[in-house]
Parts: C-alpha cells; structure tokens; sequence
C-alpha cells in the first residue's frame, strides 16, 4: 500500500545527481532551477498521497524494507523507511516548504555562478533530510543525519571566494560533530545495553517495544537520553551548541530558509520525539532539555533585541523558537512541539524568504546607482512598504504569526507550549515565566524589524530610493504561499479550551500516546488558570509591540537615547554576550596551541626529524657507495677476489 515510498527521497537525489553532472553544460537557469523544483514538488505529492492514505488507516505504523543493508551476527539492519503520523508530518514540511524555497531560488540566485552547483546542493539536502526523517533504524537516521550536516557546509560556505562564508561553515561542520559524538556515544550505550538483554536492533519500533527492558529513571537511560541530547543541541542550536546558527547567514537567503525552517534545525526537535518512550523514561533527562529550551528561548531572544542585520535578527529568533520546541519536548508536550515545528516552519520561511525579498530589491536598487552599501543593514532601509507591497503584507502577517497574536498559526501552537510548561506534570512556573519573557522579547524584536525595514523615513541612499523594485513571481509566489499558511496553519491544532477539537494532537497520538500514558505526562489545571494563562502570554506581545511601535514610529530618536543610557549593556548584547569570544579563549585558542605544540615541538622536531635523519643516513651510505660503481671490469675482478678471499678466510680462520 506504501511501496511508493521511496520516491520521495529518490527525486531530490536524482535531481541532485543530474544537476550535479551535467548542469554546468546546461546554459538555461531556467531549466536547471525548474528541474530541481519539478523534483521536490513530485516528492511533496507522492508525500501527501501518502498521508492521505495513512490518514484514512486503522493502522498507523508501517515500516517499508527497501532492501536489506548489513547483517552482522545477531544484528539485521535493513534499509528502510518508517511511515507514522511524526514521519508524515515531517516529510509534508520538508517537501512543501522545500518546494516553496527551491522555486523561490529559482529568481532570487539568478546570474550567481555555480547556479547549477547551488540547486545540486539543495536537493542533495532535501534528500537528506528526507532519509534522517524516514529512516526506520537510527543508522539510516545517521546517514541523513550527516548528510544534512555535510549539505549545510556545501551551502552555508556556498560563496567559496568570501573567507566569512568559508569560516562559517566550518565553524557549522565542527560545532555539528560534537553533537554528532554525543548522538553516536548514546546510541552505541543503548546498543549493547538493549544487546546483553537479547535484544540486538537500531530499529525504531523494536526499541520503542523493548524500551521496558530499561530502568525508569535509570543511569543509562539517563546517560544515553543525555547523549542523545547532546546530538540534538548540536543540530538544533540549543545552549551551548547554538553559536554555528547565526553564522550561517553568509550563505544565500533560501539556504538560511531551509535550514532554519524546515529541515536541518528541526532535526534534533524531530529525533527526541521519534525517541519519546526513552526520554518519557528519563525526567532528569527531561528536567534538563525544558531548562536549557527556556533558556535558550530567553537568551538567544535578548540577543535578538539589537542587532542590526536583518537576516541575524531572523536567525537569533530561529534559535529563540527553537528554544521552545525543546521546553515542549522537556515538558512531555510532545505533539505541542511538533506543532510549534510546522507552524515555525511556515512564517520562519516567509520571513527568511522576504528579508531576502528585501536584500534582493535594495542589492537590484545599490547595483543601479553604484553603492556599496550593505542591503542587509536595517538603518539603511525604511519605508519599503510602499516599494515592496507583498513582500511587506506576507512579512507583516509572519511577525505577527511569530509574535503570537490571537487568530494566527504561531498563538496556537506557542500558547500550548507556554499551557504545558506551566501546567505539566513536568514543568514549572519559572519556565513559564522564562517563556513568556521570551515571548515579550520576540513580539519586540520582530515589530523593530518591521517598522525599521518597511516603516518611517526611508534611510535608503538618495541615488537609489527611486530603483527599488517589487520581486518577481518567483519569490512572491512562495511569500504569498507561506504568508497564508502562516495566518491559517494553526487551525489544524485548535485546542478544546477555544472550541477546537485539536486534530493535530489527536493525529500524532499514536506516536506520543504511550508514553504520555504510561508515565502519566499530563498538564493540569482549571480552565480559568489556562485562560488567565493565555491572556498574560497575549498582553506581554502586545506589550512587546507597543513598545516598538513607540520606540521606532513615534518616537524614533527614543532607541538612540536608550543606547546611550545603557552602552554597557547594549554593547554586551550587540556583542552577544561575548561567547564566541569565551569560547575562543576556553576551546579554540588552546586546541589550536595545543595543535601548533604537536606540529611544530613534536611533528616537525620528532617525527621529521627521525624521517629526515634516516633519509640522511640513507643519502650518506649511498653517496659513499656510488664509488664502488666505476664502471670498469678490473675494479670489479678485484672486489670478487676480495670478497672470495675474506670468505674463505672467514671459515678456515673462523
């Protein structure tokens, strides 16, 4: 019934392959974009024929053997895929989204060089992801989990000429392996714990069936939830991995859209949920992921507050809302999570996708008058509402979307989060209370973005005001897409307290359900608490956009006084907070002395020194024997009877 299911990896990786082969001898971006988009977009239909079938099944599990891969004593590991309600949900994200961003690239990377390259990196990642979301068995969950990591260097250092772009994706690589060491460490302990109980599987299902055979609570569920943990900081960006993310902007905005909304960050969210039973069994573990989810909620928004790079606002909110995909997963709202994954998707795209909109319009506007200003620099811009009018309605909708302002897809999966994380029986108020802060801090940030960016005087160079044009269909098209689906998507997930039957929860119950239930993971309270709750998270946004609205509408020389107040502050969190400086100073800078002791006391003086002094050695033996080679016969009668001589003397006389 599902057999179809490995097309839709299958297209991005053909498309991958082909562009990759042959695209730079093809001359027509047209038909190099339109392949790569027509590809994911057949992915995208063969997923919802998919999800239309399962939707309409008594049974929601189905795991489809592709072939079998390795068979090592008493493992079998197959290649395969698993099709539930979360791997549903996930593949109608990446595909969709990804459809959206691949078309939008299509007008937005014309006349780059490597045009073929960029569109072979993008469907290599869509593959990617789609391999780490589908995999039945953590080993195929690996190879897509590595992929996307090996993807993201390709794009996010796309410009190969800028040594920013280049140091940024390395800096991504690195800071993705230590995550990546933690997921295989809990993943080998889960292995041979599972295997001295009889049980030798990578396999998804049988772990989640065997999951019993572990102790509540205990030190290795713990250790390797921890782990596990520790991988999905990596990927997800979450304290203390988190500092890659921002950097990531050097690559081209529909790689920033693509990474940050619908595929390579929400990786380590959708894993702790495809583990869910493990981490159920684990509330320390639990306890540890919805405190470091409030905090990185709280701290990246702070960050947030002021920088001046469109795209970097954009990216410290990334992290802020995935901040509160990881409080979902601490504290058991699971499905609250996933939610607040595919809503975030929808406006973080057509917000990632408009400030490029934007870049692309002031870049078209600066090239006409021979500036070189930075288009990403919000004090540059203003007033662009009236030169850009879709690009400014679907940005419009998407802050408030994010913002969470009543009727909008963001207040409803955000509220949930904000409910459970006060209300479980796993949270707590002080993660309530760091999640509305945050939440105070998102409307703020994101309403300055609008109304420095398309509000006010326009800032723009005078030479320029008069050449900033609308985009073209293919990038308004996915805004207007997204721009809906930001403003409607929540309704899917409207919960009982608003008259919803919440659909969405009940979809993904048979994935969240057991371990909901078997260690009764509930939120509790009265209706009036939950209501009163949902005020305060609706006023502290209003409240945060009023502020902005008088800071840069009605006041606008109000920040500049606010900065010069409170410099020292405002230089900490315009220079956020100086961690990569700490970590320079703790991690980078002794790992490159400890590397440069090695190379040059210990490679050079040891290793190469004993290399070179054989070669010496060598060189002077065989420099002393070339004189044996004269090249005449007598010399040579002589050195045989010599050497016969000293042979016979040897064993008469010896």
């Amino acid at each position: 019934m599902y057999s179809n299911l490995w097309l839709i990896p299958f297209f991005p990786l053909l498309g991958s392959i082909i562009n990759g082969l042959v695209g730079k001898r093809i001359k027509s971006e047209k038909v190099i974009g339109g392949f790569a988009t027509l590809l994911v977009f057949f992915s995208f239909l063969v997923a919802c024929q998919n999800f239309f079938r399962l939707l309409g099944d008594n049974v929601k599990t189905h795991e489809i053997v592709i072939f079998s891969w390795m068979s090592v004593g008493k493992l079998q590991v197959d290649w395969g895929f698993l099709l539930d309600p979360l791997s549903a949900v996930m593949i109608l994200v990446v595909t969709g989204v990804g459809t959206l961003i691949h078309l939008y690239s299509i007008g937005y990377m014309h006349g780059e060089e490597g045009y073929y390259r960029f569109f072979s990196y993008m469907n290599l990642f869509a593959f990617a992801m789609l391999m780490l979301v589908l995999g039945s068995n953590a080993l195929v969950m690996f190879i897509g989990w590595e992929g996307v990591g090996l993807c993201s260097y390709l794009l996010i250092g796309y410009y190969i000429e800028k040594q920013s772009a280049g140091d940024a994706a390395k800096k991504a690589f690195v800071v993705n392996r230590i995550g990546d060491f933690g997921f295989l460490c809990g993943l080998f302990v889960l292995y041979w714990t599972l295997g001295s109980k009889g049980v030798w599987t990578f396999n998804f299902v049988e772990i989640a069936e065997n999951a019993h055979l572990l102790e509540t609570g205990g030190l290795v569920v713990t250790v390797v939830t921890l782990c596990f943990f520790l991988g999905a900081c990596g990927k997800s960006a979450q304290i203390p991995l988190f500092t890659w993310l921002p950097d990531a902007m050097e690559g081209p905005t529909p790689v920033s859209a693509l990474i940050h909304a619908a595929t390579m960050v929400t990786a380590g969210v959708y894993m702790i949920g495809r583990m869910n039973i493990l981490f159920a069994m684990a509330p320390s573990t639990m306890l540890t992921i919805a405190i470091v989810g409030a905090a990185t909620a709280f701290f990246a928004a702070t960050i947030g507050l002021a920088q001046n790079d469109i795209k970097r606002v954009l990216a410290y909110s990334t992290v802020s809302q995935l901040g509160y995909m990881f409080l979902a997963m601490g504290v058991g709202a699971f499905s609250a999570g996933i939610f607040h994954l595919m809503t975030h998707a929808f406006f973080k795209a057509c917000l990632f996708l408009g400030s490029g909109s934007v870049i692309h319009g002031l870049h078209h506007a600066y090239h006409h008058a021979h500036l070189h200003d930075d288009p990403q620099d919000m004090r540059n811009m203003g007033g662009l509402r009236k030169k850009m009018p879709i690009t400014f309605i679907t940005f419009l909708v998407s802050t408030i979307a994010i913002s969470g302002i009543p009727l909008f897809s963001g207040f409803f999966s955000k509220d949930e989060i904000l409910w459970w994380s006060f209300g479980s029986t796993r949270g707590h108020w002080l993660l309530w209370l760091l999640g509305a802060l945050a939440a105070a801090m998102t409307a703020f940030y994101m309403f300055r973005l609008v109304f420095m960016t398309f509000f006010g005087e326009q800032k723009t160079d005078a030479r320029a005001k008069d050449h900033i044009p609308e985009s073209p269909l293919t990038i308004t098209i996915p805004l207007m897409v997204l721009g809906l689906l930001a403003v409607i998507g929540g309704y899917i997930g409207v919960p009982a307290i608003l008259g919803g039957a919440n659909h969405f929860h009940h979809f993904l119950d048979p994935v969240f359900g057991k371990s909901l239930h078997l260690f009764h993971i509930e939120a509790h309270g009265t209706h009036a608490t939950e209501y009163t709750l949902m005020a305060v998270s609706v006023a502290v946004a209003v409240i945060g956009i009023f502020v902005a609205w008088v800071m840069y509408i009605k006041n606008p020389e109000l920040p500049a006084k606010f900065v010069t107040k409170f410099a020292g502050a405002h230089k900490i969190v315009f220079n956020k907070w100086y961690i990569d400086e700490l970590y320079d100073f703790l991690f980078v800078n002794p790992c490159k002395k400890i590397g440069t002791f090695f190379w040059r006391g210990f490679d050079v003086k040891v290793v190469d020194g004993i290399v070179n002094g054989v070669a010496w050695v060598t060189r002077g033996i065989g420099s002393g024997l070339k004189y044996t080679q004269s090249g005449y016969l007598h010399n040579y009668a002589v050195a045989m009877v010599v050497g016969v001589v000293m042979i016979v003397g040897f064993y008469v006389f010896g």
